[in-house]
């Protein structure tokens, strides 16, 4: 026997009969759809180093020089939200999250043996579910995006496949809108756009009930719209519209914005999606991040939510315990036939969002949001002082994201900015027809002070003026 004594299958005899099998000649032939100036050819070829190797300390070096030109903006803090959302992380989160039983656990595979995790992802369910006021939440998804898409296949499977065409705002998150058809494109299911008013910011509810028909498995909304901090007024009829067509209703929503706008349970939401992250995540980067999904009470909509799903039960000697149900979903369990391929369960991301609801609470929550309204609508009042600047833009209610129409393209007015010393904006080109060159998205929550929105407003005034 050949082959090496720690690498399963290397005997040359026992591969051999795997290519067979699989039919193909070489391990080489696996990989004939990656381009070949992709494949690694050998270690000369190898772009690493300055030449060749380096010690530890001249990489340490590199990696000082190349952190060094890293620009952190503190003060003031990024004016930049639509979806991810500078928000301040208390140090107790920093703390628990950074423990080792936390920082090193992984999915519970075996879960009578992961009692202390399996309890901190049912916390964050719980806390979740009284937050979004739905009965059912998992912690499987890796962002927004990812809950989102998994929520529209639950709802072409919840129709039987019956139904393949989804209704979403023409203003949803771009990324949101490519993940959710990567996803569903496969699966031959249609995503189509309703409209949005270009002057108040809110569907356009009479396009939305004309597109509805007995061929639409869900009506989606983003609440707040990410892209431009309108709060959708009509959440509820848009949610009755959907029922009324037998389409189920999904809604997107900022878990901070809850703690002041009517939750999805209440809106009459069959199934809600979001992003964790301004639970205690920070920006980290772009990420990991926490999709958040929840459901109503329905059997049918639970046995179809993919990934993990803890609760609690008593054990032989009537003890508390924790198990992780419904596993039947699983691909280590179902193979092909698992509802999803999330296998993640995003503990420690949970784990953060559960210390920082329990940390702040509901009164404190809506301090954090309420502080952020109160300096974002300032904000936009200050703004709307700067010759030539139209702020807010859109005549719907907004709470810290709002949007804002400049004499300039936003993309160089955003550069002018960071050469000011200021991060600030998401240009807006492209979202919606009706948002042109000139608009962006601005942000300001409660990391943000009213010296700092000053700040804001006094160099944009000086990048509009040319220099």
């Amino acid at each position: 026997m050949g082959g090496h004594p720690w690498i399963p299958n290397a005997d040359p005899g026992i591969l051999g009969e795997m290519l067979r099998a699989i039919g193909v000649g070489s391990v080489d032939d696996l990989y004939r759809d990656i381009p070949g100036e992709a494949r690694f050819e050998g270690w000369d070829g190898l772009p690493i180093g300055e030449g060749g190797p380096l010690s530890e300390v001249e990489v340490a070096r590199r990696l000082e020089a190349l952190l060094g030109r890293v620009r952190v903006y503190r003060d003031p803090p990024p004016f930049v939200g639509g979806g991810v959302w500078p928000r301040y992380v208390p140090e107790l989160v920093r703390y628990i999250v950074e423990r080792g039983e936390f920082l090193t656990a992984y999915t519970p595979y075996q879960p009578e043996a992961s009692q202390g995790l399996l309890q901190a992802l049912f916390e964050y369910q719980s806390l979740m579910a009284e937050l979004l006021e739905m009965e059912v939440v998992n912690s499987s998804h890796y962002d927004w995006s990812t809950a989102l898409a998994e929520a529209a296949l639950m709802a072409v499977r919840y129709h039987r496949g019956r139904r393949r065409r989804l209704l979403v705002p023409e203003v949803m998150h771009p990324r949101h809108r490519r993940v959710l058809e990567a996803y569903t494109r496969p699966h031959g299911v249609e995503v189509e756009e309703y409209r949005v008013d270009p002057e108040t910011g809110l569907a356009v509810l009479g396009d939305l009930e004309s597109r509805l028909g007995g061929d639409v498995a869900a009506v989606y909304l983003e609440y707040p719209y990410t892209m431009t901090g309108v709060v959708e007024e009509q959440a509820r009829e848009i949610g009755e519209a959907a029922h009324g067509s037998g389409a189920l209703y999904i809604v997107g929503v900022d878990p901070v914005a809850m703690a002041l706008l009517e939750p999805p349970g209440r809106l009459g939401a069959d199934i809600a999606v979001g992003d964790g992250q301004p639970l205690g995540l920070g920006l980290n980067y772009g990420g990991p991040y926490l999709g958040v999904m929840a459901v109503r009470w329905d059997a049918r909509l639970v046995r179809q939510m993919p990934g993990r799903l803890i609760g609690m039960t008593v054990d032989s000697e009537g003890r508390r315990a924790f198990a992780m149900i419904l596993q039947t979903r699983e691909q280590h369990i179902r193979r092909a036939r698992a509802t999803s391929n999330i296998t993640t369960n995003e503990a420690l991301a949970a784990v953060a969002a559960a210390v920082y609801l329990s940390l702040l609470g509901p009164e404190g929550l809506r301090g954090v949001a309420e502080y952020s309204w109160y300096m974002a609508h300032y904000a936009a009042r200050r703004l709307s002082e700067v010759e030539g600047v139209e702020s807010p833009l859109l005549g719907g209610s907004f709470l810290w994201d709002f949007t804002v129409r400049l004499p300039r393209p936003a993309s160089e007015v955003r550069e002018r900015l960071r050469r000011r010393g200021i991060l600030a904006g998401v240009p807006l080109e492209g979202v919606a027809p009706w948002l042109g060159a000139g608009d962006m998205l601005l942000t300001v929550t409660e990391l943000h002070e009213k010296r700092h929105v000053d700040m804001l407003a006094d160099a944009l005034a000086e990048a509009l003026g040319g220099g």
